[in-house]
């Protein structure tokens, strides 16, 4: 900061006709710094930088409680909905300094190298709020692990049928299946075995085998062979659901399909910058179109007829013509 004396002395040398380059000289100054002073008119500057962004504090505490202290989340919500161009640097300061987030721990997996023409699947247990009512749901994600695409959804049970849609919608939207897909040792997709001598369920063997890829389990004690897959459950929990509020399991699976396919698609990942959407054109080659004549997975079941011309289902009937 330069003192209130020496700037009265450039405002008044300047006033008595000595040139910047003079001034400068002879005060030790810079050229911005004169002109900077010359602005002012010799005084000291009043306030705050004009261009300094403040963010209120209730904001900040209240949405540090309302993203659960995902200061990524956080700052999103301030970009996107107060309209703030301010940098995640910044609010990471700030909230650190409102003593705010001290002390967590982000439990971060293992990493392996990244390569094109393998996907990952899993399912994890979570508890959501859906209106009033707090629910147990199982979500399925797909990943590609080179381009980092995903795909999620959630469930209130899951068993081998609802798997099957999943894939078939998840690469049905994609177009492209990767040759492999990882899965642990306790997937539904799994027989019997661990790792290389897993033996796959046939009815999931046929349905892999139809769209050009194979499941494979990695090797007990290797669970970091599918760490992409683990990081994308992490993001889930770190920048899906906080600061998000859902209706019903619709408007969650809404909410879970713009997020994965569109928010996520054209953001840079991790260190590496990477964004989904172009890495994935340069994965194509190297990935398996999906038939488009594959129908939706069904099931078979036996059912009669009654008097009425009517078929029970479950809670329902259905009427048959003829």
């Amino acid at each position: 900061m330069i003192a209130a004396d020496k700037r009265k002395a450039v405002y008044l040398l300047h006033q008595d006709g000595m040139s910047l380059g003079e001034i400068t000289r002879r005060l030790h100054l810079s050229r911005n710094t004169v002109r900077t002073i010359l602005k002012q008119k010799g005084e000291m500057p009043l306030g705050p930088r004009q261009d300094k962004i403040r963010i209120e504090e209730d904001l900040l505490r209240r949405l540090y409680a309302e993203c659960q202290g995902w200061m990524e989340r956080m700052h999103e919500k301030l970009v996107e909905e107060q309209g703030l161009n301010v940098s995640y640097s910044t609010v990471r300061r700030r909230v650190h300094e409102l003593g705010l987030g001290q002390g967590r721990e982000q439990q971060r997996c293992g990493r392996v190298p990244d390569k094109p023409g393998e996907m990952q699947h899993d399912t994890s247990p979570y508890r959501v709020q859906l209106g009033t009512t707090t629910t147990l749901l199982i979500a399925s994600m797909i990943y590609l692990r080179y381009s980092k695409r995903r795909f999620l959804r959630f469930y209130r049970h899951f068993n081998r049928f609802l798997m099957k849609c999943f894939l078939h919608e998840a690469l049905s939207y994609w177009g492209y299946a990767a040759q492999v897909c990882i899965i642990d040792n306790t997937n539904l997709a799994r027989l019997r075995g661990i790792g290389a001598n897993a033996v796959m369920v046939p009815e999931m063997a046929d349905f892999a085998r139809e769209r050009g890829f194979q499941f494979v389990c990695h090797e007990k004690g290797h669970a970091n062979r599918k760490a992409g897959e683990e990081r994308s459950f992490w993001t889930v929990e770190t920048n899906f659901f906080p600061g998000r509020s859902f209706t019903s399991l619709e408007d969650l699976n809404q909410q879970a399909l713009e997020w994965a396919t569109v928010r996520m698609e054209h953001r840079p990942q991790g260190d590496s910058r990477i964004i989904p959407a172009e890495a994935f054109e340069k994965e194509r080659p190297l990935l398996v179109a999906v038939p488009a004549h594959l129908s939706a997975p069904y099931v078979c079941v036996d059912r009669c007829i009654d008097q009425y011309g009517y078929v029970a289902l479950g809670d329902n009937y259905y009427w048959v013509p003829g």
